[in-house]
């Protein structure tokens, strides 16, 4: 299998193509993980939130347990200290649920952007660049062989433009049909070229 062509400005095309593909997924990775990381300051927040909470929380259930040992009416003092740190914790738990949406909607934004530039790559570029391979080798195998530059030529009938094909023989069917190796030779040469291999 060929990775790159023969020919040095069709190697160099695809070179070029191939290193813009890298960039384009660099560029595309980069961008996406920005903003994540941008939407992620929307939980700054929630997390200022969950540590005030979990503060405020942890000192009212201290000043509770403290006022809980006085004998005789700490249980009544300690009771609302204790309903104040529960909702404490809830206020802690409602900043913790602000930092989860906040996660979710990053890394769904983040993959959002990405789909695209993806999608190009898997499904425009590589498969027209593996196709290109699977030809080229297939015609470089095919280059060497007797008989395979017979099928170069009837590839070149079928799929070469007719004015390319006109200027190797006025009535070049004809001249493969006969088997004329000079038409032949130039008619595999048009197919190995329009792969950017040599002939």
């Amino acid at each position: 299998m060929r990775i790159y062509a023969d020919r040095a400005p069709v190697a160099a095309r695809q070179l070029i193509t191939d290193l813009l593909v890298v960039a384009w997924v660099y560029v595309a990775i980069r961008a996406a993980m920005w903003l994540h990381d941008l939407v992620q300051k929307l939980a700054i927040p929630g997390q200022r939130l969950e540590g005030a909470g979990n503060g405020l929380a942890d000192g009212l259930s201290d000043v509770g347990g403290r006022i809980d040992g006085v004998p005789g009416v700490g249980d009544e003092l300690a009771a609302p200290f204790q309903g104040a740190a529960d909702a404490a914790r809830s206020l802690a738990g409602a900043g913790q649920e602000q930092q989860d949406v906040v996660g979710d909607l990053a890394l769904v934004l983040s993959l959002g952007l990405l789909v695209f530039p993806l999608g190009l790559v898997l499904f425009v570029w590589l498969p027209l660049r593996l196709r290109w391979m699977r030809r080229a080798g297939a015609a470089a195998s095919l280059r060497d062989a007797p008989a395979g530059r017979d099928l170069l030529a009837l590839r070149a009938l079928a799929t070469q433009p007719l004015r390319k094909l006109a200027r190797i023989d006025p009535d070049v069917a004809q001249a493969w049909r006969r088997g004329d190796e000079e038409a032949v030779d130039a008619l595999a040469a048009l197919e190995l070229r329009a792969l950017g291999l040599r002939g």
